[in-house]
């Protein structure tokens, strides 16, 4: 643990907002066993709040809570759940500056982009608030004669969502507003380094009349992480489980549902490949990644890793990368003027140097960047452009999760194609052209769950949200699927008597 100094004043507006204590069943309380542990902000490497260490013995309570709450939330109406998602979205933008300034102490992100999290996060809520009213079964007509057949859709019980800290927010949110647009509830496990975002948001959910027992937030260390997650993923009252987070704890969760055969949506890792042919636009593709890629420091799982750049146009676009790089301002994310922040671990930091390292014993250079930022305290990297990359580097096969991008030459299609699809991951892909053949080919050949087309944001409330491969399954966010995950379909068969 790092040094504790003195704490932070964060000078919130509403200070009721920070809450440090486990919430269950409508109540703030602390952990059974009583241990507390320290929130960082990596900015500083100073503490400035602590959080219950809840552990796998406190898991039971939050679950049988959520349970009793069910047996009412499940009768709420799809409009007064909308109604209340609606109530908790207004709150949030009321409250909007104070959770962006727990955001920056947390992550480490940056002002902007910190507001820029809470109006994505916050689109979930407008979004399934209306999706709680659209969902619907069927009655169609029967191949026998006499007979028909109907559906209806019922929330499937008690969820359970284990977010990381990346985007803390938003991945509460994009699971929660699904979940309880659904007519479910839901216990969150927040990562240990951003559990404060999620609390707060449990203190708006009260606010909006949200019942108690329908969200309960379970912080906790990295110690205890592995141990209170198969206790929620074995739990039989547990009906079903949504993970963001690394391909190895993925596959962990899901032997810990397999016993019990529980719905799982998977949200894991990604090495995604950033496509530039040499038709492309070249000031759009740079201006996508830069937007991309250095956001929260690359720390992103649909961030581009692995750049594939055509032949002709490597030396310009690195030009142009290069020199758009040496303008970001890194800084502490609540520091005027700073476009991008320190990694939230130091781990990450030590993973962008060896990566770096690596990559300059095995041929690359270093166009920009490289090195670690020690004239300040905090984890914080250089904004860093390797050229001459090749396979041979651990960037092309490992997941970055910092601010380092490789630029790989390519000269064909089926060469950046091969390439871009040599991973054992599927998230994310971005292609750049102005060929429309090209574009299509790309878009059905890519093996990715999501592609961008000339953009390098392809996530939206509205968009379904999942990869393929080693990056997961099942899909969050989007029309219907999303708030499918959380549904139960029931078919009715009816035999009628008579003539018709």
């Amino acid at each position: 643990m790092s040094e504790v100094n003195s704490p932070i004043n964060l000078n919130l507006k509403s200070p009721d907002l920070f809450r440090d204590k486990a919430y269950v069943n409508g109540q703030w309380i602390e952990a059974k066993s009583g241990k507390r542990f320290d929130i960082i902000d990596p900015g500083t490497d100073r503490k400035f709040a602590s959080c219950p260490d809840m552990a796998a013995e406190d898991v039971d309570d939050a679950v049988k809570a959520a349970q009793a709450a069910f047996q009412t939330y499940r009768t709420f109406t799809p409009r007064a759940r909308s109604e209340l998602l609606t109530k908790f979205y207004n709150l949030i933008q009321e409250h909007k500056d104070d959770i962006a300034t727990i955001l920056v102490y947390e992550t480490g992100k940056p002002l902007a982009e910190a507001y820029g999290e809470i109006d994505y996060a916050s689109s979930f809520l407008r979004w399934f608030a209306g999706e709680a009213e659209r969902v619907q079964g069927t009655t169609f007509a029967a191949a026998l004669p006499g007979r028909r057949v109907f559906t209806i859709k019922q929330p499937l019980g008690v969820t359970a969502a284990l977010v990381p800290w990346n985007f803390p927010i938003a991945m509460v949110l994009r699971k929660a507003s699904a979940a309880l647009a659904a007519g479910c509830t839901m216990v969150a496990k927040p990562s240990p380094e951003t559990p404060l975002s999620a609390l707060t948001l449990a203190y708006l959910a009260e606010k909006a009349g949200i019942p108690k027992g329908v969200l309960n937030i379970l912080p906790t260390t990295l110690a205890n992480t592995p141990s209170l997650s198969e206790a929620l993923c074995r739990h039989p009252l547990v009906k079903k489980v949504s993970f963001t987070g690394s391909t190895r704890v993925g596959k962990i969760l899901s032997a810990h549902c397999a016993d019990g055969l529980k719905k799982l949506t998977l949200e894991l890792g990604g090495n995604c490949p950033f496509i530039v042919f040499g038709d492309a636009n070249l000031n759009q593709a740079c201006d996508a990644l830069m937007a991309l890629k250095f956001r929260h420091a690359g720390q992103a799982c649909v961030t581009a890793n692995r750049v594939y750049v055509h032949r002709d146009i490597y030396e310009k676009f690195s030009h142009i990368l290069a020199e758009k790089t040496r303008q970001i301002q890194v800084g502490h994310g609540i520091e005027k003027g700073t476009t991008m922040g320190p990694l939230t671990v130091p781990t990450g930091v030590d993973k962008t140097a060896a990566q770096v390292e690596d990559a300059e014993k095995n041929g690359g250079t270093i166009l920009t960047g490289g090195n670690r930022i020690t004239s300040r305290n905090g984890y914080f990297f250089e904004p860093t452009i390797i050229t001459n990359a090749s396979q041979a580097m651990k960037i092309a096969s490992e997941e970055t999760f910092g601010p380092l991008l490789a630029l790989f030459p390519f000269d064909t299609e089926e060469e950046a194609l091969e390439a871009a699809n040599n991973t054992s991951m599927g998230l994310a892909s971005y292609c750049f052209t102005k060929n429309v053949d090209r574009m299509w080919r790309m878009f059905e050949n890519l093996e990715a769950g999501m592609i961008g087309l000339n953009t390098g944001n392809s996530s939206a409330a509205e968009s379904p949200f999942g990869g393929m491969k080693d990056s997961g399954f099942g899909k969050e966010s989007g029309k219907d699927v999303a708030i499918n995950e959380y549904l139960i379909t029931k078919t009715g068969t009816l035999t009628l008597e008579g003539q018709y």
